[in-house]
């Protein structure tokens, strides 16, 4: 593992690929380098974790991040967005019409969650909304590395999108589709007859040999994922017939 990494605080996957888990809630945020662009998953909470998270990923990748991906819309993820200007946005299709009408609702989720209300007012103002939007798979080219955005939800969300990320051992970036360092949450606008569906589509993205990062937590492997899907499967009372 590359020591700069190590000494930043992030955890490097591949050759191309590596994370950081943020502080307070733990959320994933995902790097992938290529020769040409950079691509960052899920840039934080706010406009002053976002500049953080930009300026470790910029001095690692060697050069300015260009692509940002969105796994869903709830303000960890999201909000961080805003300290990226002049970067592509790309998520699932209807992840912009949900963050231009819920914005107030968003900003009022960061505060219910402790995020200071002039950090998630200034933040939910500036958010970009993605102007690529995925409704099946994209391709990214980003010099040296091809990167697949698929869209496999609903499931936490209507708006679920993952990050495939080839090389030696492939890396999946699964948003909150997969939990870690807790039960995966349910909330308001998740879609929980779906969610083991759309765990299937993943595994059938990465295989049994892939790393799977969750939005929160550590990484994990095709068995863990699998097993969350029957628990989830449980839960709701989803059959598999």
């Amino acid at each position: 593992m590359d020591v700069r990494w190590e000494e930043a605080g992030w955890e490097r996957l591949t050759g191309r690929a590596g994370r950081r888990r943020l502080p307070v809630w733990d959320c994933t945020v995902g790097l992938v380098v290529g020769d040409e662009s950079v691509l960052l998953i899920d840039p934080g909470s706010c406009v002053r974790e976002g500049a953080r998270v930009r300026a470790e990923a910029e001095r690692l990748a060697g050069r300015r991040v260009t692509h940002i991906a969105f796994t869903h819309g709830h303000f960890d993820h999201v909000l961080g967005g805003s300290a990226f200007s002049g970067a592509e946005f790309y998520g699932a299709v209807g992840l912009d019409a949900h963050l231009a009408s819920d914005r107030e609702a968003l900003r009022a989720d960061a505060v219910r969650h402790g995020l200071a209300e002039a950090e998630a007012t200034e933040a939910a103002e500036l958010l970009p909304a993605p102007r690529h939007l995925v409704s099946g798979e994209w391709t990214l080219e980003l010099g040296g590395v091809q990167v697949l955005l698929a869209n496999v939800g609903p499931g936490h969300t209507r708006h679920d999108l993952a990050v495939f990320v080839p090389g030696g051992r492939e890396v999946v970036f699964c948003g909150d589709l997969v939990e870690e360092s807790g039960e995966p949450q349910a909330g308001p606008d998740a879609v929980p007859a779906r969610w083991p569906a759309a765990l299937d589509r993943l595994l059938a993205l990465g295989g049994d040999d892939a790393l799977y990062v969750p939005g929160h937590g550590a990484v994990v492997d095709a068995g863990f994922v699998r097993a969350q899907r029957a628990t989830l499967a449980g839960r709701f009372g989803v059959s598999d017939a």
